[in-house]
């Protein structure tokens, strides 16, 4: 890719030139995508990435100081992205592991009722640091989320409820629960987004 293009492709996007962020896009999306995908095993997952990349390009492209090529410091911002969400699927499958823990363990006992725990975060496969450090970004963002969609993913993710005992506890149908759940997941995972790709994407000139 030429370097001079690139150049010019960015003094666009910086002055907000809506043409340049189509260009960014037929130059560099198919590449993200291919990219995200290798991380991501599924098509679905590979272009929420790929749209959240191109999105991040044209929010920060101001702070790109020109240390490294263009292309490296988008497939920085690619890589850091796809394994935020890898994390973020971590932890909800860490949470469904710890619900389905508890209600196992309710079905042994004769269904007798169990007290609720927050989900065991440590059954994550990674290392101590990032499992603190993950666990400390949920808790962080989950005050974010407004009460109608942060209360189910509590509920249903942290406490381990059911979505019959979940949606009785809220009073509100099962499908509706289930709608609050998945975007409440959604906008979680959005914030956690944070979590690896930081606000230095590039190295500081010297």
């Amino acid at each position: 890719m030429d370097r001079t293009d690139d150049r010019q492709l960015i003094r666009r996007l910086q002055s907000g030139d809506e043409e340049a962020v189509r260009q960014l896009e037929d130059r560099y999306g198919h590449r993200i995508f291919q990219m995200a995908l290798r991380h991501m095993k599924n098509r679905e997952d590979a272009e929420e990435v790929t749209q959240d990349v191109l999105l991040k390009v044209y929010r920060k492209i101001d702070k790109f100081r020109g240390d490294a090529a263009l292309s490296s410091w988008i497939y920085r911002i690619t890589f850091n992205t796809a394994m935020s969400r890898l994390r973020t699927h971590r932890a909800e499958r860490a949470a469904d592991v710890e619900r389905n823990r508890v209600l196992a363990q309710r079905n042994e006992d004769g269904g007798a009722a169990t007290p609720r725990h927050p989900a065991d975060w440590s059954h994550m496969p990674d290392e101590e640091l990032l499992r603190r450090q993950l666990r400390d970004a949920v808790a962080n963002a989950l005050p974010g989320l407004p009460e109608i969609y942060r209360v189910p993913v509590m509920l249903r993710d942290i406490e381990g409820l059911t979505t019959e005992e979940a949606s009785t506890r809220l009073r509100v149908k099962d499908q509706t629960l289930k709608s609050r759940l998945h975007r409440g997941r959604v906008m979680l995972r959005r914030q956690l987004d944070a979590f690896t790709t930081g606000l230095e994407l590039h190295r500081e000139a010297a």
